[in-house]
């Protein structure tokens, strides 16, 4: 895609801005079409439509009489976004996977791949090449370039400032997490680095849960708990990309620790058969120990074994905890459980629901399980991305001419 934007002026630049975010949401336009909506002058949105089609943006269709929709007179000319001339990539980059995604300008996806990690062997250096390899292997499978690549978005399970770095951690495993992401992927026009919890809550705020709210938290529930905070329409950050850390429920009775709650359900499970509070015969018991995870208990739960749904109503005290320790921070409307399968999330919320008032004197939240599933961290990667390409692709060409 060619960028040389030869717009002169802030009024033009406003101008195409304003075509080009009519474009990207239309089907299929003319320029009266886009005139009406946008309100420029005639001359001015034609002008415009032009410079867009001639960088690769907007593309031409036939015009009505050559598809046999008009009959008489001069037919309108048509138009489109040409969301086949670049794709977006979100990846997140989990501690033990990596999903990839490939998308056009509209979102479709082109290509969705997975790779498995082992974090026992997970240097830096291995996760970057992990990282490459599963961009240039998902393009690979869409069929696509890196050359066609006009803006990533790369989740990491770290707290991630504004230019895409970490801070340093006691272990070293923010920055083991996130090793320079933003450098590694510097070949891409348009590169974004966020916190995972922050992009499931951009997913939920795009096409799940939260849609049309702004004030909201997305409790991330993956091998380790995580927030993302939406306080009056803005997603919060912090000067190190802390906000909502969930190190803090380490001194929080009840949840004491950021694992996830399929962790914390079968570490409870364990300790309960080994204390002797399950007895021998029962489903729980009969798992073994290594085995014994949070789908097996969730399952065991829905089919109505006594042992797994107290262990699943100690997951629901947990998430209610939780639940109200962000409703006095910030204040939401609503809080959602993301990051879990839907039937396992919805068990929790359910545990959840009847406690909740008791952590609060402000007005609960209504608390909610995500139907985003376990990919939602990438749903959200993908959303950024388009953002990102949306509101930046036109800067390119800014940044091109003022380098000449």
């Amino acid at each position: 895609m060619s960028l040389p934007i030869s717009a002169a002026g802030a009024l033009r630049r406003t101008s195409l801005d304003a075509v080009l975010s009519f474009a990207w949401d239309a089907p299929e336009f003319t320029a009266s079409d886009a005139m009406a909506a946008v309100g420029l002058t005639r001359s001015t949105t034609i002008d415009v439509i032009e410079e867009l089609v001639d960088l690769g943006l907007l593309r031409e269709l036939p015009n009505a009489r050559a598809v046999g929709d008009y009959q008489k007179g001069r037919p309108a000319r048509r138009f489109e976004l040409a969301a086949d001339s670049a794709v977006v990539v979100g990846i997140d980059v989990a501690p033990d996977h990596i999903l990839t995604a490939i998308t056009d300008l509209r979102g479709s996806s082109l290509a969705l791949e997975r790779t498995e990690t082992d974090l026992l062997h997970d240097s830096p250096e291995e996760r970057r090449a992990a990282a490459t390899s599963a961009v240039d292997g998902a393009l690979t499978v869409a069929g696509r370039e890196r050359a066609d690549v006009l803006a990533l978005c790369a989740a990491v399970p770290a707290p991630v400032d504004a230019t895409g770095s970490s801070p340093p951690h006691r272990t070293g495993f923010w920055r083991r997490m996130n090793p320079d992401l933003a450098e590694l992927f510097s070949w891409v026009p348009l590169v974004r680095v966020m916190n995972d919890a922050s992009l499931a809550a951009v997913a939920e705020g795009s096409v799940g849960s939260a849609v049309g709210l702004d004030n909201y938290v997305t409790v991330l529930s993956g091998e380790f708990l995580g927030a993302g905070a939406v306080v009056d329409g803005n997603l919060l950050r912090g000067a190190h990309g802390g906000v909502a850390e969930m190190v803090a429920f380490d001194h929080v009775r009840g949840v004491d620790d950021a694992d996830g709650l399929w962790a914390h359900a079968a570490r409870w499970a364990k300790d309960a058969v080994v204390a002797g509070e399950i007895d021998e015969c029962s489903a729980v018991a009969t798992i073994a120990p290594d085995t014994l995870g949070g789908v097996a208990l969730f399952a065991l739960a829905r089919a109505g074994d006594p042992d797994a749904e107290r262990v699943v109503a100690r997951a629901g005290n947990a998430l209610s905890i939780i639940t109200g320790v962000f409703g006095s921070l910030f204040d939401p409307v609503r809080v959602v459980l993301s990051g879990m399968p839907p039937a396992d999330a919805a068990q929790i919320v359910a545990a959840a629901r009847d406690s909740i008032p008791l952590e609060l004197d402000l007005p609960a939240p209504e608390l909610v399980a995500s139907e985003l599933g376990v990919d939602v961290v990438c749903v959200g990667a993908v959303s950024a991305a388009l953002d990102t390409a949306r509101t930046g692709v036109l800067n390119l060409g800014e940044r091109r001419r003022g380098a000449a």
